[in-house]
């Protein structure tokens, strides 16, 4: 049974940094690029970071965003750094058999929740 299941949410202050993290089962971990995906009250989901399934240093920075995967312990991990009001949402991973992420992720997890506020 294929489960993604991220932790790590709750409420933060502004200026504060937070690490999500992301736990995989029920299939070939290495072979997927897994990406982070937010949703903000009334809007859309959005793409946030990806890292390839063939990505070596397992690890990606993006502004405030980094992504990295350990591939022995199957799971991914979201730092953001000088959190905002904006980054406030519903965070959920998502993993694709291949090389790239795309919007049509194979998996989804039922996503964590973060609060920026003071």
């Amino acid at each position: 049974q294929v489960q993604l299941v991220e932790s790590g949410g709750g409420l933060v202050q502004p200026g504060g940094s937070l690490t999500l993290s992301c736990a995989v089962s029920g299939f070939t971990f290495a072979y997927y690029a897994i990406g982070w995906f937010r949703q903000a009250p009334g809007k859309e989901r959005e793409a946030i970071s990806c890292i390839s399934s063939s990505d070596s240093s397992m690890k990606s920075v993006k502004g405030r965003f980094t992504i990295s995967r350990d591939n022995a312990m199957n799971a991914i991990h979201l730092q953001i750094d000088r959190l905002e009001p904006g980054d406030t949402g519903v965070y959920y991973c998502a993993a694709i058999l291949g090389p790239r992420c795309s919007s049509g992720m194979d998996y989804w997890g039922k996503g964590t929740l973060v609060t920026v506020s003071s």
